[in-house]
């Protein structure tokens, strides 16, 4: 069983910082992609940005330049550094990691979510 727990969500003001965690534990051999994932009210949820295990990212366009992706492979650990915060970056982050266990079952594990609200 995998167990994803994200934190470091809150309420900051435009053009504010936050850093957001994402721990994970279990039966874990190997962790390959993990990523942030958010969801604004009536939206649908959207891939913010990724990292692999060897730390190739990807980020989404309305992110880039802003947001930061890191991982600490020996913590099992995923960050995701944002900066120039603006309202529109408001919604419930998702951690997800792609991760194969010790019984060699490949799972896609989700977090609970953390709200980021950017506003005044």
């Amino acid at each position: 069983q995998v167990h994803v727990v994200e934190s470091g969500g809150g309420l900051v003001q435009p053009g504010g910082s936050l850093r957001l965690s994402c721990a994970t534990s279990g039966s874990i051999l190997t962790i390959n992609t993990m990523g942030w994932y958010r969801q604004a009210p009536e939206k649908e949820r959207e891939l913010v940005a990724s990292i692999t295990s060897v730390g190739s990212t990807k980020y989404a366009d309305s992110v880039k330049g802003r947001f930061t992706i890191s991982r600490d492979n020996a913590k099992n650990t995923v960050y995701l550094q944002m900066s120039s915060l603006k309202p529109e970056d408001t919604a419930v982050y998702y951690c997800n990691v792609d991760v194969v266990s010790v019984y060699s079952a490949r799972t896609s594990a989700w977090g609970q979510g953390t709200q980021v609200t950017v506003s005044s």
